[in-house]
């Protein structure tokens, strides 16, 4: 077993979440009336901290506007978050990777409430051993969450692989000296996931399992 720790990211790797993210930045800015972004400007932001997030998408925010914006946010995703689901496949993956001796953990842009909530909407709590979220620690591209999680379960990094769908996962693990995989069904297109030079970039949760069953 090459990997001992694998970590995921939680929107738009586990969860078909990237649509709803982008609609509620969209609505959280309408509500503002503030330049509304496209859907392109909108995923980008995806995986990053949700204030971080805010002030990327629209760079001229005000602080007073920035946590509205936040909450405007927070009030139109969590409408919905409920009615979300898992791509096909990553709960039989999750089995099969705990049955074999891995540890598995989640390194998230989500708040520690979001998170906690969207493990018990998934049912994908008993599977993960630990988790970091963005209101813990800086958020990505910065190594923290990676660093943290490798501390607790006293892991070498050569031995942890970080699997997420937007560039800023990929540059975590870059940052934290771990190796990346990449899958192109969340929210950023492959050309940007290549540049961030991952092992592998992946189309599919059962080419991801494939991949881990094979390699990891």
């Amino acid at each position: 077993m090459k990997y001992q720790l694998i970590v995921f990211d939680w929107d738009g790797t586990l969860l078909d979440s990237a649509a709803a993210i982008v609609q509620a930045i969209q609505a959280a800015c309408r509500d503002l009336e503030l330049p509304v972004p496209d859907d392109n400007q909108a995923r980008h932001v995806i995986g990053l901290g949700l204030a971080d997030a805010m002030r990327h998408v629209m760079p001229d925010l005000r602080p007073d506007q920035c946590q509205a914006m936040v909450d405007r946010y927070r009030h139109h995703y969590l409408s919905g978050d409920h009615k979300l689901t898992l791509f096909a496949g990553v709960r039989d993956m999750l089995v099969r990777l705990q049955a074999a001796g891995h540890a598995l953990a989640v390194a998230t842009g989500k708040s520690r409430l979001g998170l906690e909530r969207a493990l018990d909407h998934s049912g994908l709590r008993p599977y993960f051993l630990a988790s970091r979220c963005a209101d813990e620690c800086h958020s990505k591209p910065h190594p923290q969450m990676l660093q943290e999680l490798m501390a607790e379960f006293a892991v070498a990094a050569e031995t942890v692989v970080m699997i997420g769908d937007t560039s800023h996962d990929l540059l975590m693990a870059k940052n934290a000296g771990v190796d990346a995989l990449a899958v192109t069904y969340g929210a950023h297109p492959p050309e940007h996931l290549l540049e961030c030079a991952p092992l592998a970039v992946l189309g599919s949760v059962p080419d991801l399992d494939r991949w881990l069953r094979d390699r990891g």
